[in-house]
């Protein structure tokens, strides 16, 4: 069940060329070798962007790229994190003083969230000491989860550490709410996905209360992962923050429209949850009451009777503190129809018409055009790979993620996979060197030994990639007993 604990799997490191590297090089670094690893996955957003921290439902599925800590739990009071990567300076702190600096979007800071989320949760008055040594294959700021994954891979990490143990539910919530302390204001897709995700199905993600759904997708296409190198980290600039405060007055400013009160309704959801409408008629309520030019913070302080300093310190966030204009009627016209989309994404599942691909397709593309223009969250480069995209084939393609960087998700027909891969490479990527991660991730979940995919992954020319679903080098069934454990934040191996 996706609700229990997070699985513990026995790996024999001697034979896994990951763990192997990632064990020499934790003995090279601390002297000792790790007692067990902790594994979480990115994932990839099919449909439902900026709307999980609005109270509605997205569409995510896990990805094979992941974050790997191997850890050793020491007697000490100190946490010392270093990282395969060189670029990821080293990092020590007393384990009973943890300081995150919201100012600094270091990589660090992001273990730390994870570790003070279970801290805080258990009251752990005297938390074990922990060497760590941090291997990501996920992109960073790619759009893709990074950042959300070592959030949950550090509390996952601390758990184990200390004895302890939660639901995957229980973790996702709490690092949700732990992620926070970086600075972003998350919804909560990133990190459920992270644990609730199982192998062979992507997942309706719900809140209030957390759950998730399996949500099989039709046969006949692949979805294809292409990163447009630019990069974005939400953490670091407030145009994530800034849509989410965005959402936040729309929120208000309609619940004062139809008598609500106003001061206690944070999300869009809860507006038409009290008034018992559909999606459908809270768009035509969204046309009647938000003008679409922007808000100044004098009139959303007059709308709401209120004053800009109240208006500063009980509403906006830190580091939306000095945004003056905030365009309401688009970001909430984005919500309630995006929210609509995911609905009918996984009716269209569901039900398996023979059109299927191309009905699903056409959401993808609504999804992105409201993104691009409702939500205001594209960028140059994106709209570029996005139109690409569906020139050479995709019959569906929009950003995942954030947004303003990152990567695309597009639907291709699986018959036009090899052209569409050769066509895109030469138009996008071609050009520049830099633009060389390109993802293929098989959609055919019940045809892992089909030709397109193989036990591990394939290397094609380029910046291409052929993924299969399963992580066949982490894991083994038969093991001597000399093995260790890998725990996985989700069942996707």
């Amino acid at each position: 069940m996706a609700g229990d604990a997070p699985s513990s799997l026995p790996v024999q490191a001697v034979e896994q060329p990951r763990l192997l590297k990632l064990k020499e090089s934790f003995i090279a670094k601390f002297g000792s070798a790790p007692k067990f690893y902790v594994r979480a996955p990115g994932r990839v957003n099919l449909i439902g962007e900026h709307i999980d921290y609005c109270g509605y439902a997205v569409l995510p599925m896990a990805i094979e790229q992941d974050i790997l800590i191997a850890v050793e739990p020491v007697n000490s009071d100190v946490v010392q994190l270093a990282n395969t990567n060189s670029l990821y300076l080293d990092f020590s702190a007393s384990i009973n003083d943890i300081q995150i600096d919201k100012t600094k979007s270091q990589w660090h800071n992001y273990f730390l969230c994870g570790l003070k989320g279970i801290q805080e949760h258990f009251g752990l008055n005297n938390p074990t000491g922990m060497n760590c040594l941090l291997d990501g294959t996920i992109p960073p700021s790619s759009g893709l989860s990074s950042s959300s994954a070592l959030v949950c891979c550090a509390g996952l990490v601390t758990l184990r550490a200390n004895g302890k143990t939660l639901s995957k539910v229980e973790l996702a919530e709490i690092c949700t709410k732990s992620e926070r302390y970086i600075g972003t204001e998350g919804g909560g897709m990133d990190q459920a996905i992270s644990f609730l995700a199982e192998e062979g199905t992507a997942k309706l993600i719900e809140f209030s209360p957390l759950r998730a759904t399996d949500v099989r997708l039709p046969s006949g296409a692949v979805f294809v992962i292409a990163n447009s190198c630019v990069e974005m980290n939400k953490a670091a600039t407030s145009h994530y923050n800034t849509r989410v405060m965005e959402c936040r007055l729309a929120t208000k400013l309609l619940s004062k429209s139809k008598g609500l009160d106003w001061k206690k309704m944070l999300r869009l959801q809860d507006v038409q949850a009290k008034l018992g409408v559909s999606l459908e008629e809270m768009l035509t309520i969204v046309e009647e009451v938000l003008h679409p030019e922007p808000y100044s913070t004098e009139e959303i302080c007059k709308c709401l009777g209120i004053s800009l300093e109240d208006l500063r310190s009980q509403i906006l966030s830190q580091n939306t503190q000095d945004v003056s204009t905030f365009k309401l009627h688009q970001r909430a016209k984005h919500v309630y129809s995006e929210a609509a989309r995911v609905l009918e994404f996984k009716k269209i599942c569901n039900e398996a018409p023979a059109n299927a691909i191309q009905l699903l397709g056409e959401l993808m593309n609504q999804s992105y055009i409201s993104c691009r223009e409702m939500y205001e969250c594209s960028c140059p480069e994106l709209d570029q790979l996005v139109d690409i995209c569906l020139q050479f084939g995709a019959v569906g393609s929009r950003l995942t993620g954030a947004g303003w960087g990152g990567c695309t998700v597009s639907m291709v027909p699986t018959d036009k996979l090899n052209t569409f891969l050769k066509n895109v490479k030469k138009a996008y990527y071609q050009s520049d060197v830099q633009r060389t991660l390109f993802l293929v991730r098989r959609k055919n979940w019940n045809e892992k030994r089909r030709k397109l995919e193989t036990k591990k992954s394939k290397r094609l020319s380029g910046p291409f990639f052929v993924r299969s679903l399963h992580n066949e080098d982490l894991t083994q069934t038969k093991l001597p007993p000399t093995s260790t454990n890998i725990l996985h934040a989700a069942n996707t191996t």
